[in-house]
């Protein structure tokens, strides 16, 4: 058994395991992060893609008093904003529509929308407007012709698995260890009940211990199975909450302007948002057990379904090249059970009498507030105040995160040198520009010619691209390349399909332990 020692160990990479192990590298930890799968391959990879400070959550706040739900929207709203400043290729503004079917409903979601803007401060990135029948025709041609007005509000639209991952490799090029497939199986105390050490096993059978200072615990829906290793009678506290999501072949957002459904018969509302040219719809809200979190029934694609033929009647039986599930990671409230879609996204950070440290509950938009907080709690725990974090760009981005826009356009001139005279040249660059940031030039500098060539229309990944997610970007399964690291399989399963005999054989050359070799064999996006 391999023995290590470390500051922090942090159990989970996705999206708060990585934040962690991001902002605990900035202060100076010795960091290792153990994922039992891939990094964000759960819930993380699996949203709806919008950095949001949560419409329904503002509705809420104010119908029911609640100022937590206030707090939350706050919070989410200045963090939408640190994450379109600081990964711009990654993260867009995105602009919504709110439909309305009379005069009073679009006053009432501009008043709460003006509101909505106004909690961003100096973080907004741009008013809401009223929409004349002629602007939502224009924008939406085949929503319901009944839908005569409406408000138009800004949020972010982001890659979700890309930003986990490169808060995880950022965090490796400072000195982090990161190990996927490696799950752990065990905590050991010392004499004292103390957590002094993690027993995990590695895709190959062996195990390992991890020794460390302080353990954080960051698996989302699984946070009660590594407490109870801690403490077998702990009080169990997270709820599951699936929610899928259908990807249409039509895009019924040609001009970009996503369209909000405030209220659906069972309470929630609907996004219906431009994604890769086709259109991302969802999502659900239903309570499962963790074992079915990340598989869709059939009753909640035909719920997102018929919502999609209500609002867009002319569409007739809509193509669906790919659908996918995730489990929310909920917090229990005290007392009586309520609607999971009332739960708060609010998270807590708890140290049970053990030393284990939990981040529970919140949701991705405020990942960096949740790891800060993880973050003290470590401090306390260790007994040391930590130093000021140091300045740690995300790979892709520039040391001045105001610079990062216009270095990006000038990078185009060098990627139109560099790739291929195809007519998917231009549609190829800004893919790249989206996964790579600043880095995509010398990438694609340092691929062959022939590892240029764009292989598919849909997303013109190529295998450059696919061989660097196997050699540098902890890649090993066809679901890890091909779901995660370019979100083809996201979009378009069969054409992901086409592609898998591709990346099988880059995984056979790049030497994919052969332990994984029935993962590697078919595409899951179930795992």
């Amino acid at each position: 058994m391999v023995d290590q020692r470390f500051d922090l160990v942090v159990i989970g990479g996705g999206a708060s395991g990585c934040s962690v192990a991001y902002e605990a590298v900035r202060r100076g930890l010795r960091v290792a992060l153990l994922e039992g799968h891939d990094l964000g391959s759960g819930t993380s990879c699996r949203s709806t893609k919008l950095l949001h400070g949560g419409v329904r959550y503002l509705e809420l706040a104010f119908k029911t008093a609640d100022l937590a739900q206030l707090r939350l929207v706050r919070e989410a709203l200045l963090e939408r904003g640190h994450w379109l400043k600081n990964a711009p290729f990654l993260a867009q503004r995105l602009e919504l529509a709110l439909p309305s079917d009379s005069p009073i409903g679009q006053a009432y979601y501009r008043i709460g929308l003006g509101l909505y803007d106004a909690l961003s401060g100096r973080a907004g990135i741009g008013s809401s407007r009223l929409l004349s029948s002629n602007q939502i025709r224009q924008a939406l041609p085949l929503l319901r012709p009944e839908v005569q007005r409406g408000v138009a509000y800004c949020d972010g639209q982001f890659d979700d698995a890309r930003l986990n991952l490169l808060l995880a490799l950022t965090a490796e090029r400072a000195g982090a260890i990161i190990r996927t497939r490696t799950k752990v199986l065990e905590l050991e105390r010392d004499g004292s009940g103390q957590i002094r050490a993690a027993i995990s096993k590695n895709a190959k059978g062996e195990q390992e211990r991890w020794e460390a200072r302080a353990f954080v615990n960051a698996t989302g829906i699984h946070a009660d199975a590594i407490r109870r290793m801690a403490d077998p009678n702990c009080t169990e506290r997270m709820l599951t909450s699936r929610g899928i999501h259908l990807v249409l072949k039509a895009d019924l957002c040609p001009q970009g302007l996503g369209l909000l459904l405030p209220s659906t018969d069972d309470g929630r509302v609907l996004f219906m948002l431009p994604f890769f040219g086709r259109t991302l719809v969802g999502t659900t809200d239903t309570p499962c057990p963790q074992a079915n979190a990340a598989v869709p029934s059939e009753d909640e694609q035909a719920y997102l379904i018929s919502y999609i033929r209500r609002w867009f009647p002319s569409l007739g039986n809509p193509d669906v090249g790919s659908c996918w599930a995730g489990g929310r990671p909920l917090l229990k409230p005290a007392g009586a059970d309520v609607k999971t879609s009332r739960v708060v996204r609010e998270h807590e950070v708890e140290t049970l009498n053990s030393g284990l440290i939990s981040v529970m509950g919140g949701k991705w938009t405020t990942c960096r507030p949740m790891a800060i907080d993880t973050l003290n709690a470590v401090e306390k725990h260790m007994g040391i105040q930590l130093p000021e974090p140091s300045v740690l760009p995300l790979i892709g981005s520039d040391q001045d995160p105001k610079q990062t826009p216009s270095l990006l356009l000038e990078q185009v001139k060098a990627l139109e040198r560099l790739l291929p005279e195809t007519t998917l040249r231009d549609q190829q660059l800004a893919h790249l520009q989206a996964s790579f940031g600043l880095e995509a030039a010398a990438l694609v500098a340092s691929w062959s010619e022939s590892d240029r060539q764009p292989l598919s229309n849909i997303i013109p990944v190529c295998r450059g691209e696919l061989r660097h997610a196997i050699s540098a970007e902890h890649a090993r399964t066809a679901t890890d390349v091909l779901a995660r690291r370019c979100r083809l399989a996201m979009v378009d399963q069969a054409e992901a399909e086409r592609l898998l005999p591709q990346v099988q054989a880059l995984l056979q050359e790049e030497g994919v332990d052969a332990a994984l070799s029935s993962e590697v064999s078919e595409l899951n996006l179930s795992c």
